[in-house]
């Protein structure tokens, strides 16, 4: 099957199967997003959505935030992985939004990777959810994915190449959901050690490649 029958086959299903999509992480602006999905990092989604209503609640925004130390915001994280790191980034984060955006989120690319704590993974899904843009990010979840479908090849082996092999093919219009319909594929039933192939609508065209599919 040709790379293009692929993906054009692959994407029909998802439309068909998930036409409204967004991230399962929850938030009331796009502060909120931002300091869940910087949280999400290694961490599911439940976890943080039981974390943040107490943290939103102490600080509902960027100023707020910004008066906070690294050891009052780790009051509220104390269960999410990585917590020391975490609450210092938020802490810096959200003071560097207050004096260099007025307290805002920018829709910039290159802006939000100044921000302590922002990598591309989270630029991507800040630039898609917030702000309707065209971005992919690529996760765990996406990574294994693509590469398990056969939408990406063997060298393929980061993040990036997998993020730009990806743009490459989806129609733009597409784009913004492509992370959900991946993320969610890879979530629950393409598992990382047990997939569950036998509830898969993509069971008859996927070919399995397992090996090298996993992002360490």
């Amino acid at each position: 099957m040709k790379k293009e029958e692929r993906y054009a086959r692959i994407l029909s299903h998802f439309r068909a199967e998930m036409p409204q999509v967004s991230t399962e992480l929850e938030f009331g602006s796009v502060f909120q997003l931002l300091v869940a999905v910087i949280l999400s990092a290694q961490c599911t989604d439940k976890r943080i959505n039981q974390v943040t209503p107490e943290l939103f609640r102490r600080y509902p925004d960027a100023a707020a935030m910004a008066q906070a130390d690294a050891d009052d915001i780790l009051e509220y994280i104390r269960s999410v992985s990585y917590p020391n790191a975490k609450a210092a980034h938020l802490a810096s984060m959200a003071r560097a939004l207050v004096e260099r955006h007025g307290g805002q989120v920018p829709s910039d690319m290159n802006a939000l990777l100044s921000l302590p704590g922002v990598g591309r993974k989270t630029a991507n899904v800040i630039q898609s959810v917030a702000f309707g843009k065209s971005a992919l990010a690529v996760d765990t979840h996406v990574y294994r994915v693509a590469h398990r479908l056969g939408l990406v090849g063997k060298r393929d082996n980061t993040p990036y190449k997998v993020e730009q092999a990806l743009l490459k093919h989806i129609p733009e219009s597409d784009i913004p959901d492509a992370h959900h319909w991946l993320l969610l594929h890879g979530r629950y039933v393409c598992t990382s050690r047990k997939p569950h192939c036998e509830k898969c609508g993509l069971e008859s065209l996927c070919p399995k490649l397992l090996d090298g599919s996993k992002l360490e």
